[in-house]
């Protein structure tokens, strides 16, 4: 991973001229001349692109221009020297702003395992943590048995099939006894047909069972020992990032780590009752505990309250009293930091300690006690999981931006369909996310209509769709999810402002956000979500019933709610035919209408408003009776003798209802 600091080999001894090796000049003294003596600014083009975060082939104008203006050699190579430092400066900054949006996904783990206790508390906790932080439909804990010497599975989350739920794997066996046969983290994207692991029966079909496709396993180590294996697993194909694997492998670091805690929490109260009958080991075991528990406290409430990786040094250097540093990797002893890494425990390297800070594999630094060759067992212990909590800090925030977004998704799929959930924990949920499940909301479904050239295309526009509306519902306090080949998003309204308008707005906006048409179905308002499940089901019900209306309609693009379309919206659920249907009823009057430029149409429409009464249809339209007759007249001769018995009337007045929210949107 790029380091947090970018160091240069080539910088200016301090109080000289010499020059450096990206080009620099002497302290105090001005930029050089070119050939014809005008000042060489070699840096200033290439500040400026940096301050304005231009794109990188922005950075090729100031030499391309030098060279069409005929600028000396030395001046251009100068440039060129100054655009490859700029670039450096520009990787190093965009690798920055993604790690730290990454890491700070993880701070709500961090606090969650921190303040567990036992092993029944921590491993549930650990499952549902890993499932939501990689948005997979189920996540499992598989724990060795060294005694059978297999791995038995201990804890699920979303897993619905009991034989699953009481698989053994022995070692070597299945993709998960793989795992923790070696030690290395292995993904399949399609369970049943890889062949790199050996199938068995029973395995195969508990994982059938459940369903599951694509499913990425990593080791759960305590230093060079396998103690179990954390899943991740989609019941669909699913190709898991590398990314990915290794913020499941960091966070199984942080979990076997919770693991051995619990255990050793376990372990210290059991020993407690035996010390109190030994006041010799009483006093050697108290000091350890003091110090063990003053760094988890520490450290706790360092997560706690958003520190960083420096914070994490100097919390550290209070508890063993000695100077604790973060460094990046580049800048820590190669073979010691190396040790550190492939042993998974703090090195001695003369009088000084190093732990490696690692994510799955990736080293991302080192934390190094100066000076203090002395340390104990438990202080080594300390470091190490001090270097624990610093991987997790800088993945923590490299993960933020996509953790925010699937737990908004999350957290409305529950509203959705886990109708069981607690109102209390949806609404502590929401107000994390800065949602009230109180206020009234409007459900809208959104959907794409242009036809993709192929389904890596419609994929992609769908991934935009639902990047722009979680993007919307963030900004607008409320809640989105992928859902049924579209999206779905929870919006609260405003005072003022009606279902159809919010839709509107809403098809305009996502419209204009991925540059195609999105068409919007809404619901009528609804409130008190968290008490009453049942009410978004039954809304985001309603706003597909919108949507399928506005597309038989052929109004793509377009926006409306529930209360356009009153008992029609019914009608319109289905595929029917509904132009066949108004072309078959009054397709002659609308021909002839278009044909002659007369208004029969209108006529009609006013006519049925008004009881079918000829005095208050010319009222109506502002013309004379017999005006009126010679339009109904007209109109009897296109549609047939019949036209104004019950079963007719019935069929025109829906044909002309359905004519009129054919037509283009009123705005």
């Amino acid at each position: 991973m790029p380091s947090d600091h970018v160091q240069s080999a080539d910088r200016p001894t301090a109080d000289t001229g010499t020059p450096t090796g990206d080009g620099a000049l002497p302290h105090g003294s001005d930029q050089p001349p070119c050939g014809d003596g005008t000042p060489c600014h070699t840096g200033a083009p290439f500040l400026e692109l940096l301050a304005r975060g231009a794109p990188a082939d922005a950075y090729e104008q100031p030499v391309l221009r030098a060279r069409a203006e005929g600028r000396p050699a030395d001046c251009v190579a100068a440039l060129e020297r100054a655009k490859l430092l700029a670039l450096r400066v520009r990787a190093e900054l965009d690798g920055r702003r993604r790690r730290e949006a990454e890491l700070s996904a993880l701070f709500e783990t961090a606090h969650d395992l921190a303040g567990l206790r036992d092993l029944d508390s921590v491993l549930p906790a650990i499952v549902q943590r890993a499932r939501s932080l990689l948005g997979t439909d189920v996540a499992y804990l598989t724990l060795n048995d060294p005694a059978r010497g297999d791995t038995y599975m201990r804890v699920t989350e979303g897993s619905v099939a009991a034989r699953f739920q009481q698989l053994r794997l022995g070692m070597g066996e299945g993709l998960g006894g793989l795992v923790a046969q070696t030690a290395r983290p292995y993904v399949t994207d399609d369970y049943f047909k890889d062949a790199r692991f050996q199938h068995t029966g029973t395995i195969d079909a508990g994982v059938q069972d459940e369903g599951l496709v694509a499913i990425l396993g990593v080791p759960l180590m305590l230093g060079p020992q396998v103690i179990g294996v954390l899943f991740a697993a989609d019941r669909r194909a699913r190709v898991f990032e590398r990314e990915q694997i290794a913020l499941l492998g960091s966070f199984a670091a942080l979990a076997a780590a919770a693991i051995d805690s619990a255990n050793l929490l376990t372990e210290t109260r059991s020993a407690l009752a035996d010390l109190e009958r030994a006041n010799e080991i009483i006093r050697d075991r108290s000091g350890a505990i003091e110090r063990a528990s003053d760094v988890h406290d520490r450290l706790t409430e360092l997560v706690l309250r958003g520190g960083g990786v420096h914070d994490v040094a100097a919390a550290v250097s209070q508890v063993l009293a000695g100077t604790v540093e973060f460094t990046e990797a580049t800048a820590a002893p190669a073979d010691p930091l190396e040790a550190s890494r492939a042993d998974g425990h703090a090195v001695r390297h003369g009088d000084d300690w190093i732990a490696a800070v690692t994510a799955g594999g990736e080293l991302l630094g080192a934390l190094v006690v100066r000076g203090h060759p002395g340390l104990d067992p438990v202080d080594q212990r300390t470091l190490e999981r001090a270097a624990m909590v610093t991987s997790l800090l800088l993945l923590a925030r490299r993960s933020a931006a996509e953790a925010e977004q699937r737990v908004r998704g999350e957290l409305l799929d529950d509203l959705l369909d886990a109708r069981d959930r607690d109102p209390r924990l949806l609404r502590e949920r929401a107000t994390r996310l800065h949602a009230d499940l109180d206020a009234t909301h409007v459900m809208l479904a959104a959907r794409l209509d242009a036809p993709a050239a192929d389904a890596d295309q419609e994929a992609a526009a769908r991934r935009r769709l639902w990047s722009a509306a979680s993007h919307l519902a963030a900004t607008r306090q409320g809640l989105a999810a992928a859902r049924d080949g579209g999206t779905v998003l929870l919006l609260p309204l405003q005072r003022g402002t009606t279902a159809t308008e919010l839709a509107q707005r809403t098809a305009h906006h996502l419209g204009t956000a991925v540059h195609e048409a999105v068409t919007v179905g809404a619901s009528a308002p609804v409130g008190d979500l968290a008490a009453h499940p049942d009410t978004a089901t039954a809304a985001y019900a309603e706003a597909r019933r919108c949507l399928e209306a506005l597309r038989l309609l052929g109004r793509t693009g377009d926006g409306a709610a529930a209360e356009d379309f009153g008992f029609l919206g019914l009608l319109l659920a289905g595929d029917r035919d509904i132009a066949g249907f108004v072309d078959r009823t009054i397709g002659r009057v609308t021909a002839y209408d278009e044909r002659r430029g007369t208004d029969l149409i209108r006529t009609l429409e006013a006519y049925f408003a008004c009881g079918m009464s000829p005095a208050r249809t010319k009222d109506e339209l502002h013309v004379h009776v017999n005006t009126v007759a010679q339009r109904l007249e007209r109109v009897g001769r296109l549609l047939g003798d019949d036209w104004q018995t019950p079963a007719r009337t019935l069929e025109i007045q829906l044909a002309l209802r359905l004519h009129r929210l054919s037509g283009p949107a009123e705005r």
